[in-house]
């Protein structure tokens, strides 16, 4: 098959660190990358081929982009998708789909579409008022999540024993048991238009309580070969049950009793597949741009183990970023490290992670914590 130069004009919905790693490959397959964010100051905005500054849910941006590439796809799913189902069914190409978008942007919806699907999830209950006597009413342990609008840790509220008023959240939301878990597990699923679908391995993430955020990775997850085939089966049970195509991170919990738990799903790119970029034959990005272009899906086969480190800045971060440690990092053997370009610290906002590959899993895990308190960002008012 013929194919022009270059090869496709991507739109890229949001220009932060998950667009910025995707434009090495994008290279690669001769893509041309076309970033539409709010801030011309984006991670990606200096680096892609071409770049426009509009908001995400503006009907004029969302256009001009949509028309302007050959396909349309997201780097985060703030997007108004009442406006490109729209320019969807006028012929134009935006994977995933917006109606998989809609139905993931709303955590009711999602946890709804998998409870139709049979599929398995932690009990859950709509409250559109929360308040004291919902939560009491559910049971604690619980988990409130906003249902539109959180990420990165935001959004999410932890009640395992006492109820505090001032802690709700006073948006619509859901309400989740509290689930006891031996490992939080992710799949990163790639689903082409064609129908062909690739896994990648099972990975273990250990999350920061504080900011609710993934701290370190492991990678392949310290589970049975039992439960890693559970997982990437259930997780592309998820991705079809959303209709799903092009690339996406479920995220899964592992009971203490041994039973597989749907977490959420995010339709592209995510912090919990960065690591393939060194570990992988294929990385993540790469296969992103494969499933929406409905070429060949490349290998997920992993080359060595990996542990990941995420770098966010400090709680109490503001002003300009310091960075700390890069030497004693980039002489640590087997460490890559990904800095997201961010000029700014605010509290708990990403801005790096390292990936460390060794002759083990907890090798590679021992390097990544030794790490923690070494490469640090800072910040100078």
């Amino acid at each position: 098959m013929q194919r022009p130069f270059p090869t496709a004009k991507i739109g890229f919905l949001g220009g932060g660190q998950l667009a910025r790693m995707t434009l090495p490959a994008a290279a690669r397959l001769g893509c041309e990358i076309h970033v539409l964010d709010p801030d011309p100051k984006c991670p990606a905005a200096a680096l892609a081929q071409r770049f426009s500054c509009g908001s995400l849910t503006d009907p004029t941006a969302l256009r001009a982009l949509v028309e302007a590439n050959d396909v349309t796809t997201y780097e985060i799913e703030a997007v108004d998708t009442e406006i490109l189902k729209q320019l969807e069914a006028e012929g134009h190409k935006i994977l995933p789909s917006p109606k998989t978008v809609a139905t993931i942007q709303d955590k009711l919806i999602q946890k709804q579409a998998f409870a139709a699907a049979n599929l398995p999830t932690a009990p859950f209950v709509a409250a559109d008022s929360p308040d004291v006597d919902a939560l009491l009413a559910f049971g604690a342990p619980l988990v409130q999540k906003a249902r539109r609008g959180g990420y990165d840790g935001k959004g999410v509220v932890v009640f395992t024993d006492i109820i505090r008023e001032d802690r709700i959240l006073p948006v619509p939301s859901v309400l989740e048991a509290h689930v006891d878990f031996s490992h939080e597990l992710a799949v990163m699923v790639a689903r082409s238009p064609r129908g062909e679908t690739a896994c990648y391995p099972v990975v273990e993430m250990v999350f920061d309580a504080e900011a609710n955020l993934l701290d370190t990775l492991l990678a392949p997850a310290r589970v049975p070969e039992a439960v890693v085939r559970a997982a990437q089966a259930l997780a592309l049970d998820a991705v079809r049950a959303l209709d799903g195509v092009g690339l996406f991170g479920v995220e899964l919990f592992l009971t203490r009793e041994g039973d597989l738990l749907l977490n959420e799903v995010a339709p592209r790119s995510h912090n919990s597949g960065h690591w393939t970029t060194e570990a992988c034959l294929t990385s993540q990005f790469e296969q992103h741009l494969r499933a929406i272009l409905d070429l060949p899906l490349g290998s997920t086969t992993q080359l060595r183990p990996a542990a990941m480190l995420n770098l966010v800045a400090g709680p109490k971060a503001q002003g300009a970023a310091t960075l700390s440690g890069l030497e004693t990092a980039l002489a640590t053997p087997g460490c890559t490290v990904h800095l997201y370009g961010k000029a700014e610290a605010r509290p708990f906002r990403k801005m790096g992670h390292a990936t460390l590959l060794s002759e083990s899993p907890e090798a590679a895990l021992a390097a990544a914590q030794g790490l923690r308190d070494v490469l640090r960002f800072g910040e100078s008012s």
